[in-house]
């Protein structure tokens, strides 16, 4: 069973990279945390894989709230990703 819709917004250098600020994803069962959001979609090709391809360089917020990586994105209708502050 698929979470659901989650809206992903992007900031910074990632905006860039996506030459978008925000998609609508359907993520697997499997993504309950910040961490797996990421790694999921680092698996979804180019160019996430280079975005992402350094998870500690990846900032969040879920629902306008700072998450770190095993924050829950369960419920979630929107999160953030950002690269970190001084690299946008």
């Amino acid at each position: 069973m698929a979470l659901g819709f989650l809206d992903i917004l992007y900031f910074g250098s990632f905006r860039e990279a996506f030459g978008r600020d925000c998609e609508r994803v359907d993520p697997p069962s499997h993504v309950l945390t910040v961490a797996d959001l990421i790694e999921w979609l680092a698996v979804q090709g180019e160019p996430y894989a280079s975005v992402f391809g350094d998870r500690s360089r990846v900032r969040a917020a879920v629902e306008g709230v700072s998450a770190a990586p095993g924050d829950s994105v369960f419920g979630a209708r929107e999160v953030a990703l950002f690269p970190p502050g001084g690299v946008l």
